[in-house]
């Protein structure tokens, strides 16, 4: 449990959506808000892929999409979604046999895109292939790869285009009495995407999977994603995400979960609250902030961590976190355990103690939950 109380002015307000399933991950509705990523690797290869797949679960990914663009990929599909350990979209574009293929092969979801799938025959029979299998799908509409006809009509990608592809998608899906998708308006202009979103949200009651596409790299991509997405999720608008960065997907997933858990819509892990540090540190904030992030990195359990360098704002941080460190000068400072203070720690000895700290009390909190649990059964 966090010490930070539940404020008015802080909580946000979903908007309200259908829920369905990817596989086993329910989104939409009252779900919590689920983190995906993509593979980058050659599909085929189901050894680099599912090694990818399984270092992003590792970090919390909820769902996990791989491209498909190919026989070779959909054959590698049915290995992968049998080994992963969450559910595996088929990301599909151009040919709408992969579509199938994929649905096949085990896939929880198909990824199509309005663009470039082809026409209405060959989504129904992408339709009737997720019937069969039991796959949910996405309408990935995308600003780069608008329908024809929509280009001409409004001469350019715009929001009132990309809501109309998303729509006449719809509209075809549901002809054919199928209603388990979601849908995603995505562009790489952060005021074009959420103005898309915007639009989409009032059009439809569907889940809606939120995305800055090609975002960029490391840093500009999650400044662009924190921004487009951050906005979105204030709104209440959107149930799934993918941050999309030029960067390992392990990194995708992480941006993610700190951008929920800055609005307070998911805890997962060790929200460290630190300082940028300056001449008044009493020890080096920075590098130690650096390996506690790496140290602490296997801890699921929701929890709050101050690392604060000195004492004009090192013990107002330490009231509001489960745990706290604050430096003083003379190559100590003070431990905080749930707001108070508790004892004097010397410089060389905090990381070893603040992980020890944290991990017993993740042990606790986890057996309490587990205890919790078994009397409720």
């Amino acid at each position: 449990m966090s010490l930070n109380p539940i404020r008015p002015w802080r909580n946000i307000e979903r908007r309200k959506s259908r829920q369905i399933m990817v596989g086993k991950v329910p989104v939409g509705g009252d779900a919590p808000i689920s983190v995906q990523t993509m593979t980058n690797t050659d599909t085929s290869d189901v050894k680099a892929t599912l090694d990818q797949v399984l270092r992003a679960a590792e970090v919390g990914a909820d769902i996990v999409r791989v491209s498909t663009p190919d026989e070779a990929s959909t054959r590698a599909l049915k290995e992968i979604c049998r080994e992963s350990p969450v559910p595996i979209v088929a990301d599909i574009h151009f040919h709408y046999r992969r579509a199938i293929e994929a649905a096949e092969a085990g896939a929880a979801c198909l990824r199509i895109n309005p663009g470039n799938i082809g026409d209405e025959r060959r989504v129904r029979e992408v339709i009737r292939a997720a019937k069969d299998h039991g796959c949910s799908i996405r309408i990935g509409v995308n600003a780069g790869s608008l329908e024809k006809h929509l280009l001409e009509k409004y001469g350019e990608p715009c929001p009132d285009a990309m809501v109309e592809s998303a729509l006449e998608h719809i509209r075809i899906l549901e002809d054919n009495d199928f209603r388990e998708y979601k849908v995603s308006v995505k562009a790489s202009d952060v005021f074009l995407a959420a103005a898309a979103y915007q639009g989409l949200a009032e059009a439809t009651d569907a889940p809606i999977h939120l995305g800055i596409t090609e975002a960029g790299g490391m840093i500009a991509g999650t400044v662009k994603s924190a921004i487009g997405l951050g906005n979105l999720l204030w709104m209440g608008i959107g149930d799934t995400i993918r941050v999309s960065l030029s960067a390992d997907p392990v990194e995708e997933v992480k941006v993610g979960f700190e951008i929920l858990k800055s609005l307070g819509l998911r805890t997962r892990g060790v929200q460290i609250i630190s300082c940028p540090s300056c001449a008044r540190q009493g020890f080096d904030v920075i590098k130690t902030v650096e390996v506690l992030e790496k140290r602490l990195e296997h801890i699921k359990t929701p929890m709050s961590l101050s690392i604060i360098g000195c004492v004009v704002n090192g013990p107002g941080e330490a009231l509001m976190t489960d745990i706290g460190f604050t430096g003083g000068g003379a190559g100590a400072g003070m431990v905080y355990m749930a707001g108070k203070q508790s004892h004097k720690l010397s410089n060389e000895q905090m990381v070893d103690e603040i992980v020890r700290l944290v991990e017993e009390r993740a042990a606790r909190l986890e057996a309490e939950a587990q205890a919790a649990e078994a009397a409720a059964q």
